[in-house]
């Protein structure tokens, strides 16, 4: 967790600003700025604590290296960072930010100084990308691309918050960079109002997003960063200051500028204020209520290093938005951020961190193993002890018992021989004899039973508490004597033993122990845990080797799916193309008629001016054959262009056509009739008039002419049938 960097800029004071008669002045002392009276006395709770205050005597190179270039050097490394400048209108915001030919601001010393840490770092690859963007009235444009109006803003797993369509330019150099922030400068929009001769009437966002890689120097390191690429963000914001439209006077577009302005900084104050509150009474954080919180959201509680600038102005006019300003930035010096290096893994990476995760788990997995055979060794050493002295007990009863057999013995044949040795004495008669044997029973059976109840006692030791577990010294240090493996400690220490034992320590050097004897290590069934081990090992190993063949199984997969697409793709562009001529075939087709149309117009108005009379057959033939062909090149026209529009022609439509075809047909082929019916007088007419010796080759002359164009003229109408069926 890293608290987000809070500093504080007075701007020089403006001598031609009015003064409220008050006698205040702020005054800066050290990290600290507070307000004090005329007299120099300070004013109760209006004293503020920062991590950098600078005075107006300050330059922009100042600011940059106590406030902004530990981000800019971070931002290289792979950490997201964010800079912004926050205060009244005319406090000094955009100065401090852009600066000036002679004190450059804090964007074009980020931007050179990115490229000279770029050339430091040697042993990696970058690509940097940047955008140029405004929030103007709550609405994003482009600054890079003018056409880019209003654009959206969206939210994914691989990108977080970003802007969708927004121009991005490859650059190489920070010249370039400069460049392109200076030709988005004059696409911005600024205006003149009463504190400012050139205000900034929207938020602009300067974005520089920075991917690198480590080079390939072919050494073979396995390290798990190889293929690692970072992707970090650099936010530098130039927030349009919040305005009184008492001291402004903006009206009309200036008014409704500055509504936005506000209404997009007080939703930010909010959002601050929200995050500057405890875990626990923290409610709902209004990112989405205005679109600079919205962009800024990774910046302001998630994963990035923001530093923020407050400017101030120091007149006594300004003295009410100076206190919001410092509010401002009191709250915003509690939050915290999350902040992590941004990678992205490819397939290679992400395969060698699986590799040190495995063996991470393996070296956990053997600690948590050879606890547990210690423990069991514990176990199996305090049971082999409980054993050892119970073996101990028994033997000490035994020898005991064997002991006191002999001594019953013993005392048996003492008896034995004192019967023996009375019974050859001088034999007595009478009372005397009879008293004598009494006494000699007697004093026998008080020492058979002396003997038995000597003999039958078990003997008294002390009684063991009810541990089991024993200190001993100077046992367990021979070699061939040690009832544990060679490759395991002696004893195990004084807290152990303690605890085991709860307490309860016995010394065995008093007791009397058997002779040494060797004992056998560990039976061969307590190896199964590590048989278990090795076998847990060759699993991983074997679940490994499949993981493996699997990903390289769905690499090829996708490969021949990635052809197939591609060679689908082509197929499909070529059927497409191939519609595209399709529905161009009855425009063409229209446009054939029609020029044939024309065509046969224009024929038969020149084959009309040849007939004189314009009643004749000849003329009736002519305009017939005008009237059915333009009739029938229209309805080919109308047809056409319905299939042209996309509409299909009905059963109903085809039908209608049909008949038409039908009828002119018959009508011309009536006008031939008729035409040849009135020709047959005619000839008549001629043969009668003419002598036949005279006229009789012309006659059949002119029948065989008019025969001949009478066929012409009938082929000629059925090839026109013929042509109009087949377009239907």
């Amino acid at each position: 967790m890293e608290k987000i960097c809070v500093a504080v800029r007075v701007r020089p004071a403006v001598d031609d600003e009015g003064s409220n008669g008050s006698g205040t002045f702020w005054k800066v002392e050290d990290n600290r700025i507070s307000l004090h009276r005329a007299l120099g006395t300070p004013i109760s709770g209006l004293s503020y604590a920062f991590d950098h205050v600078f005075d107006g005597g300050c330059t922009n190179s100042t600011v940059y290296e106590l406030l902004t270039k530990d981000i800019i050097h971070a931002a290289v490394e792979g950490f997201n960072g964010t800079a912004f400048a926050y205060g009244q209108t005319s406090s000094g915001k955009t100065y401090t930010m852009n600066g000036s030919e002679d004190d450059p601001g804090i964007i074009h010393r980020a931007v050179k100084d990115i490229f000279v840490k770029i050339r430091m770092t040697t042993d990696r690859e970058f690509l940097i990308r940047v955008s140029y963007m405004e929030i103007y009235n709550e609405d994003i444009n482009d600054l890079f691309a003018v056409e880019n109006q209003k654009l959206q803003i969206h939210e994914s797993l691989e990108r977080g918050v970003f802007v969708a369509g927004l121009r991005e330019e490859i650059v190489n150099s920070a010249e370039q960079v400069l460049e392109l922030i200076q030709h988005g400068e004059v696409n911005r929009h600024f205006g003149e109002t009463n504190m400012n001769v050139r205000s900034s009437r929207s938020h602009t966002i300067f974005r520089m997003v920075i991917e690198s890689k480590r080079k390939d120097t072919g050494s073979g390191d396995n390290s798990s960063s190889d293929d690692a690429i970072r992707v970090s963000v650099l936010n530098l914001v130039d927030l349009a200051g919040s305005e009184r439209i008492a001291k402004t006077g903006a009206g009309g577009v200036r008014l409704k500028e500055g509504k936005h302005i506000n209404k997009s900084l007080m939703v930010l104050g909010n959002v601050i204020n929200k995050l500057s509150e405890g875990g626990k009474q923290r409610g709902h954080i209004p990112y989405r209520d205005s679109k600079l919180t919205r962009i800024l959201q990774p910046a302001l509680g998630g994963n990035a290093k923001t530093s923020i600038i407050c400017t101030v102005a120091p007149e006594e006019i300004h003295i009410e938005e100076t206190k919001g300003t410092l509010q401002f930035a009191s709250r915003a010096k509690r939050i915290t951020n999350c902040v992590q290096v941004n990678e992205i893994l490819t397939d290679a990476a992400l395969l060698k961190r699986q590799k040190i995760e495995i063996e991470e788990l393996r070296m956990k997995l053997q600690g948590s193993r050879a606890e547990v055979l210690e423990q069991e060794i514990l176990k199996l050493r305090n049971d082999m002890l409980k054993y050892e002295l119970e073996h101990e007990k028994l033997a000490m009863e035994l020898e005991e018992e064997r002991r006191t057999h002999k001594e019953r013995e013993q005392c048996i044949r003492d008896q034995q021989m004192k019967i023996d040795n009375l019974s050859s004495l001088v034999t007595f008669s009478g009372p005397d004899q009879e008293c004598f044997r009494a006494s000699l029973k007697e004093e026998s059976s008080d020492s058979n039973s002396m003997c038995k109840e000597d003999a039958f006692s078990t003997p008294c030791f002390k009684a063991i508490p009810n541990a089991f577990v024993a200190r001993r010294s100077h046992y367990s240090n021979q070699p061939e004597c040690s009832p544990l493996p060679d490759t395991l400690i002696d004893f195990a220490d004084e807290d152990t033993w303690m605890r085991m034992n709860k307490g309860y320590i016995a010394d065995l050097d008093a007791v009397q122990m058997t002779p040494a004897r060797k004992v056998l290590s560990f039976p061969p069934g307590n190896d199964t845990s590590s048989e278990d081990f090795k076998q847990q090992i060759q699993n991983l190993q074997r679940q490994l080797t499949l993981v493996s063949e699997e990903r390289e199984t769905l690499k090829r997969q996708r490969a021949e799916q990635v052809s197939l697409n591609y060679q689908l793709t082509r197929e499909l562009c070529g059927l497409q193309n191939e519609v595209l001529e399709i529905q161009e075939i009855p425009q063409r087709l229209c446009e054939s008629v029609i020029n044939c149309k024309d065509v046969y117009k224009d024929v038969l108005s020149v084959l009309q001016t040849f007939v004189a009379d314009e009643k004749s057959p000849t003329a009736k033939l002519l305009s017939s054959t005008r009237d059915i062909g333009i009739c029938l090149f229209s309805t080919l026209e109308s047809h056409f262009s319905m299939t042209a529009d996309g509409n299909r022609l009905s059963t109903a439509d085809n039908s209608l056509l049909q008949e038409q075809c039908n009828l002119l047909c018959e009508r011309l082929l009536s006008t031939i009739s008729s035409l040849v019916l009135y020709d047959a007088p005619i000839l008549k007419q001629e043969n009668s008039r003419s002598p036949p010796y005279n006229c009789k080759y012309k006659i059949y002359e002119k029948r065989a002419t008019r025969m001949h164009n009478v066929k012409e003229l009938d082929f000629l109408l059925f090839c026109l049938y013929s042509l109009t069926r087949k377009q239907v």
